[in-house]
Order: structure tokens, then sequence, then C-alpha cells
């Protein structure tokens, strides 16, 4: 039973349709969508359209965007939105131009093609059923006169002002008077709202052909970038639908997209879970350590070998074989905490999330993200665009598998899932928050399947995440499971902030109802009917 006492909202039931989002006018905007007869294709894109203008710093036409989309009659499918580097991007050219073994977040070098409007004009070829022109309305209009900015999304924009204050055209737009809106100020990006009628008008070559691109192009060259009209050109047609990944787990089975996105390590993280006991009996110092050990392990094959899937094609198969599964498990020792190792003993050497039920039976599990908080940071003053900063995922390392090259896609942390029961697709889900997402999706099915918590219930539960030499809790972790936790050598680090953010809709087995979660960490909220 709901602890009504608790602060906490109750999740919401609906039986038609429905749609959560991490902002309360982007869940609106697909709410409305839906209740218009909308796909959930539709109401998706009309409410990221919104969510690239009111949570600018998470998201934006700028960015990249990965989707599964599951209809009510045939197989899972997954859509690749990802960018790719200029042609002329090099390990060597990079490294003459003075950069080390990474690609700094505000370089011009980390501004991979935005794949995003690429992604969401193949997702409305494909299934949408009202024009874009009606699916962006809310947005064009939200930036042409303006909207509130929400409590959490000013908390975010404060603590990430200092990246768009080194970009003249950057801090014009979004340190309006030399500072960070407030909660409750109105906010307007109208250049974003004209590059929305563009791509109503025209579909994805008005974003990636004509005056647009060359001004983008432009822009870029000038900071020192290697990028051309002709690479925005190959944008348009950068999205491609793929097959999907999945494994079981406690009787379901998890999809997720194939590399070079994440996912696959979500999948190796709870294969590692799956051979523990991971019920009700185990404690919660055991449940936080043998996450963050299994977190550990999964983020440090990923860091070694993920990459565009071109460079990796046998990768998904040998992580999650049993015999790779068994050798990482046997790593883990329940009484301290170790560092990771691969499993073949080599040498040792920020976001939004939408999931949607539309009337039709159909899901969609949808991400779209600029990266880091504002991305790189560089905004094109004629376009109004904020530039991605996924190149930064690169290595400048010859030879490594995630090195960057000309036109190749880098390791993305943006991962949409879904979860299958019996072959049946009952819960689109996503887990925001950067580097957290594989382990965030591994913690909230954890407390859903093992645990036999509510959507809204799984996600309110305290978080922790092992990254780097920290683990990192947010203050809801007891004292008590803090001692044990710090015995074993963990180095816990309490979180100031919020342990990422999440959605997920949850269609209900023989009724048919729709349970939905809205992480109370954001702004947003689940909304059906």
């Amino acid at each position: 039973m709901h602890d009504f006492f608790s602060a906490r909202r109750p999740a919401p039931l609906a039986t038609t349709a429905m749609i959560a989002t991490s902002h309360p006018l982007a869940t609106s905007a697909g709410h409305e969508i839906l209740s218009a007869g909308g796909s959930a294709v539709d109401a998706a894109i009309a409410a990221v359209a919104v969510q690239c203008v009111v949570d600018p710093l998470m998201t934006g036409i700028g960015g990249d965007c990965f989707a599964l989309y599951a209809p009510k009659d045939g197989p899972i499918k997954a859509l690749n939105g990802s960018g790719r580097a200029p042609a002329a991007a090099t390990v060597e050219t990079l490294k003459a131009a003075g950069l080390g073994d990474s690609v700094p977040q505000t370089s011009p070098h980390a501004v991979t093609i935005p794949g995003a409007i690429s992604a969401w004009c193949r997702l409305h070829d494909d299934h949408g059923t009202l024009p874009l022109e009606r699916l962006f309305a809310r947005a064009i209009a939200y930036a042409e006169n303006g909207y509130p900015v929400t409590p959490r999304v000013a908390m975010d924009w404060a603590k990430e002002a200092s990246v768009v204050e080194g970009d003249a055209h950057a801090a014009a737009v979004f340190l309006p008077g030399g500072t960070p809106p407030k909660a409750g100020d109105r906010h307007a990006q109208p250049l974003v709202g004209a590059r929305l009628r563009e791509i109503a008008a025209k579909g994805a070559a008005g974003f990636y052909e004509g005056e647009t691109a060359a001004k983008m192009a432009a822009h870029l060259q000038s900071l020192g970038g290697l990028h051309t009209p002709e690479d925005f050109h190959a944008g348009k047609d950068a999205a491609f639908w793929t097959d999907p990944i999945h494994a079981e787990y406690a009787g379901h089975d998890v999809y997720e997209c194939p590399p070079n996105g994440q996912g696959v390590v979500a999948l190796l993280i709870l294969r590692i879970l799956s051979r523990f006991d991971m019920g009700e009996g185990l404690s919660e110092a055991d449940r936080i350590h043998l996450h963050a050990e299994a977190t550990k392990l999964g983020y440090h094959h990923r860091d070694a070998l993920l990459a565009d899937p071109e460079q990796c094609p046998a990768l998904v198969e040998t992580l999650l074989s049993d015999e790779v599964v068994d050798a990482l498990a046997a790593r883990i020792d329940m009484t301290r905490a170790l560092p990771p190792a691969l499993w073949d003993e080599p040498e040792h050497k920020d976001t939004i999330y939408i999931s949607v039920v539309d009337a039709e039976g159909n899901a969609l599990s949808f991400i779209n993200s600029i990266f880091h908080g504002f991305g790189s940071g560089r905004l094109c003053p004629e376009t109004g665009v904020l530039f991605q900063s996924r190149g930064a995922a690169f290595r400048l390392i010859e030879g490594h598998p995630n090195a960057i090259a000309p036109g190749k896609r880098p390791l993305h942390t943006i991962i949409p899932g879904i979860l299958v029961k019996d072959g049946v697709p009952v819960m689109p889900f996503g887990v925001m928050g950067g580097q957290y997402q594989a382990a965030g999706h591994a913690a909230f099915l954890s407390g859903l399947l093992d645990l036999g918590l509510g959507v809204q219930e799984a996600m309110d539960a305290p978080r922790s995440f092992a990254i780097g030499d920290v683990l990192q809790i947010e203050p809801g972790v007891s004292a008590e499971a803090r001692a044990s936790l710090e015995a074993r050598g963990h180095k816990l680090e309490v979180q100031t902030s919020p342990i990422g953010g999440s959605q997920a809709v949850r269609i209900h087995e023989g009724t048919g109802f729709l349970e939905g979660g809205s992480d109370t960490r954001k702004d947003g909220m689940a909304l059906g009917f």
C-alpha cells in the first residue's frame, strides 16, 4: 500500500494511453497528441520537441537520439540516431591541433554531426500519423513566446552555467542579464522555433541542407572545427533501423539498442547480478555492494571495448556469453571492494527520456541528448542550435576501438529499454543521468523484478553508483549500510544532487491497464487517459 505520508507521488493508472517524461510541459504536449488520436511516435516527437526548448541544458535539436519501437503486432526494432565525426577528423589531425588522449567538452572537435533530427524524421516517416507542423506547435509556441523555467531545470541550469560562460553566443541565450534564469522566470529561444518551422516544412532537409547547414558548418569552422556542409548533408540519412539486443533477467527479457550505445553494459550488469540471490533477504549494504561491483566490471569493459558497431561486430555475443558472465561474477568478493579487471586479463591500462504507449498498444522507448549539461557549450548565433558534445567520448589513441576517425560514431551513454514477458512487450523504460544509465537500468529492474516494487516505488528508491574510485550514494542510504560499505573498502561520496532520473509505462497483464512512473528527482510526470 502506498505511504501517503511519504511526500512521494503514487503511480498514475490509465486504461488507454500514457506518456511519461521528465518535464510537465513535455508530458502535456505528448498527452495532447495521444488524446487527438496520435501514435506513440507522434506523442514522443511532440514531447521531445517541447523538451528541446524548455530543458535546453539536457537536450536539443543539436543532439542525438536512440529509440526502441514495439508495434502492437510485430517485432521490436531499434533506431540508431547517433551522429558521426566529420570526414576530416582523425587522431593525427586532432593530436596536431594540440589535444591529448581525449577531446575536451567545449572543444569544437567534441561536436559530432547531430543525429536527432534525422531520427525524428525517420520515425515520423515510418510510424507517424499527424503532420510535423501539428506535432511541433507547442514547442514552437514556447520557443517564440517563452516558457516558465521549472525548479529542477533551474537548479541544473545554475550548476552548469560555467559551460556556456565561455561562449558569447551561448551566454547571450542562456545567461540573460549575465545570470541563469531562476525557477518561475520566463525564457525563450525564438531561433529554435524557426528551425522547427523549417523542419516541419522540409523534413530533415530543412536542418541538414541549405542555409541552415551551411551556417552551422561555417560557425564550427570559425571555432577551429573540421565540419563541412557536406558532413551535415550526409547527416540527413544518418538514422537507421537495426535489430535490438536482449538478455534474460528474472523471468523477463530486457531489450536494448546494440552498440555504439551502452545497452550491452546494462545487460552485462544484469547478467552478472543474475548469478546472485537478489531477493528480499539481501541486506541493503549487500545489494549496493553487488550492484557496485557488477557496475565496475561492466563499465571497465565498456571503456576498453565499446565503439561504433563496425569496430566491434562480435562484442555483444562475447560479453553476454555464459563463459564471460560466470568468470566476471566469480570475481566479486562480498567482503571487500575490488578493482575491476577485463575478463581475458589484458594488461590494465546529462539527457532526457520519454516512455509512451498509445491507444493501439504500440510502445516507444525514446531518448534524446546533448551529452553533458549544455552539450559543448557552443551555440551557432545564426541558427540558434546548441551543439552536443558527443565527440568528447572519442579516444585519441591509435588502435583503440573508440578512437576518432572520419565518419565514425562515438560510444554513447544514452540507452532506451523495453521489458518483455513471454514475448510480449510490457514496459518501455529508461534512465537518465549520463554515465549512470546502464547501472540505473539494472538497479531499477532489480527493484521491480527482485523486490516486487511498483514502477514509481522502484524509481524513488535511494540510488548508488560506482564510478571511478568512489561509490556515489544518495542521502537516503542508511547509516548502517554506509558503515558496512566503508568497512569493505568503498570510498563513499554522498551526493548533493540526485543521481539520474527515469520514466516508464508498464502494461499490466490481464487488465491491460497502464501504470506510469516519472522520477520525483525531476520536474516531470506520467499522464494517461
